[in-house]
C-alpha cells in the first residue's frame, strides 16, 4: 500500500492523471490524500471533483477543505459570483451531489501512525494540536447543518486577525477558516497578515516583520509532520518539520506529491507547465 499526499489540483485534472501514471497508482490499495483546493482556475475542476468524490468512496482518497473550496460552496449557495472556471462544475447535473459530499470535508486530519497532519495552508503559532482539532471539528459541524447558508454568510472577512479567548463564537470560526485555509505569514505576537502572498526570499526585506508561519518562534506543534498546500510561491520545500506541497501546478508550475508509507518521505513531481488556466 502506497500513501501520498498531494498539493492544491485547482482543477488540473491532466497532470494529476500523469502524475498517478508515473506512480503506478493502484486505488484498490493505494490511497491519495489531497491538501484541499482541488477546483477553481483550471479547466478541469468539474472533472477533478468527480474523480476525487468516487476514489473517496472507496476510501481511496480523502481531503481537506481549503479556501478554493469553501468558496466553491459560498458560491452553490448563491453567496459569492463563482470563479469562471466554476460555471460548469455548478451547472453539471450532478452539482448537488459533490458539493454535497465536498461540505462534510474536514479542515484538518491528524494520522497518529504517521505522525502527520494534513491541512490546506497550516496550523497557526498560538496554537496546539488539540486546540487545531478542536476548533476545526466547530467549522465542520457548522459546514455540514441541513443548510448553512446563513452561517457561510458570517465568515467571509479578514477579522479577527489574531486568536483571542475572549472572541465571539463566530469570530473563533471566522478565526479558524482564515488560518487553517488562508494563512502564510504572521507577525511577531501571533497575528496573522492576509495580504502577502510571494515567497519569503522576495519579501524578507520589504516586509522584515513579517514571518511565515512554519518559522514562527511561537510554533508549537513540534512532533507531527505538517503537510500543507495554498502557498505556490514557495513551492515544494521541507523546513521545521512542515512539508510544503503547492508547487504551483495551475499557474504553470509542477504536481507534487509526498510519498508517505516509507522510512524517508520521497517526492515525485510532474510538470504543469503545458497545461492551459482559465
Amino acid at each position: 500500500m502506497a500513501i501520498y499526499a498531494l498539493g492544491d489540483i485547482q482543477g488540473c485534472f491532466e497532470p494529476l492523471k500523469r502524475l498517478l501514471d508515473r506512480v503506478k497508482f493502484d486505488p484498490s490499495v493505494d490511497q491519495l490524500w489531497f491538501c484541499g483546493d482541488l477546483v477553481s482556475r483550471g479547466r478541469q475542476s468539474l472533472e477533478t471533483l468527480r474523480f476525487v468524490y468516487q476514489l473517496a468512496q472507496s476510501k481511496a482518497a480523502l481531503t481537506v477543505l481549503g479556501n478554493h473550496d469553501i468558496s466553491l460552496i459560498a458560491a452553490y449557495y448563491g453567496l459569492i459570483t463563482p470563479h469562471k472556471t466554476l460555471y460548469g462544475l455548478l451547472d453539471a447535473p450532478d452539482s448537488s451531489e459533490l458539493i454535497e459530499w465536498l461540505r462534510r470535508q474536514p479542515l484538518l486530519i491528524s494520522n497518529d501512525t504517521y505522525k502527520v497532519v494534513l491541512v490546506h495552508a497550516g496550523i497557526p503559532p498560538l496554537w496546539s494540536l488539540a486546540l487545531a482539532e478542536t476548533c476545526a471539528k466547530q467549522i465542520e459541524y457548522e459546514l455540514r447543518q441541513t443548510y448553512p447558508k446563513a452561517w457561510l454568510e458570517q465568515i467571509y472577512g479578514d477579522k479577527p486577525t489574531r486568536w483571542e479567548n475572549s472572541l465571539t463564537p463566530i469570530e473563533q470560526q471566522r478565526f479558524t477558516v482564515n488560518a487553517l485555509t488562508r494563512m502564510r505569514y504572521c507577525y511577531p505576537n501571533g497575528k496573522l497578515d492576509f495580504e502577502q502572498k510571494l515567497s519569503p526570499k522576495v519579501v524578507k526585506d520589504t516586509y522584515p516583520s513579517l514571518i511565515p508561519w512554519y518559522n514562527h518562534p511561537l510554533k508549537n506543534v513540534l512532533d507531527y509532520k505538517i503537510l500543507f498546500g495554498h502557498w505556490s510561491t514557495l513551492g515544494y520545500q521541507q523546513v521545521n518539520n512542515t512539508f510544503a506541497l503547492d508547487s504551483g501546478c495551475v499557474w504553470g508550475g509542477r504536481l507534487s506529491a509526498l510519498r508517505l508509507d516509507t522510512s524517508v518521505p520521497s517526492i515525485i513531481q510532474v510538470s504543469c507547465d503545458d497545461y492551459e488556466r482559465h
